[in-house]
């Protein structure tokens, strides 16, 4: 059995993770992944470059730590809202209201998430360790539809990855903001969601 003593490094280590993870996080919503600099991630968590690099050693362990991060997030917020015995029109509305949570909570991540998905296109290192996060979110939406055509909630025509495709196309567009054209969130939501609920003739 581990000691009190073990048990508090432990945590300790943990929690300074989280504490380099979220300020790198902050940083790259304000100076992109381009500008991010480990001495400034020091100075934000309060420690200096050799502790920093003894938990991150290099970017790409930075990366994952932010990556990780993210996963673990969202996983937290899926468990607040379970899924269990709910259709798939009832996962779907509830994987929007989280989108929309995460837009509202924490912003950070509207320009957190396309700054790595950006990156991860030119550099292998980095895409190994972020794109597994985009696939997964694809792969959430392709059970969904998936669950939705079985329990008769959305069209029977319905191809699961491809409805999975366009509805995190969607999305990551309306985050990403890069041109001055806009819909608001609601009505995409409610365009997405009627594009594929089953109709009594279908």
């Amino acid at each position: 059995m581990s000691d009190i003593s073990t048990i508090s490094r432990r945590e300790s280590g943990e929690d300074r993770r989280r504490s380099i993870a979220l300020a790198a996080r902050t940083l790259i919503a304000e100076k992109g992944l381009e500008g991010l600099r480990t001495r400034d991630i020091a100075q934000r968590v309060g420690i200096n470059i050799a502790t920093l690099h003894y938990h991150v050693p290099t970017k790409e362990a930075l990366v994952a730590l932010v990556a990780e991060s993210l996963r673990d997030d969202f996983q937290a917020q899926a468990q607040r809202h379970p899924r269990t015995g709910k259709s798939g029109l009832e996962q779907l509305r509830l994987e929007f209201a989280d989108f929309r949570e995460t837009v509202t909570d924490t912003p950070e991540m509207i320009v957190v998430l396309p700054n790595l998905f950006e990156r991860a296109r030119r550099d292998p290192a980095i895409g190994a360790i972020v794109l597994p996060l985009y696939d997964y979110w694809r792969q959430q939406f392709t059970d969904i539809f998936t669950l939705g055509i079985a329990d008769g909630s959305f069209r029977r025509n319905v191809d699961p990855a491809a409805a999975a495709c366009i509805v995190t196309g969607a999305l990551s567009d309306h985050w990403r903001g890069w041109t001055d054209f806009r819909a608001s969130l609601d009505a995409l939501i409610a365009e997405l969601e009627r594009a594929f609920i089953r109709n009594l003739t279908d």
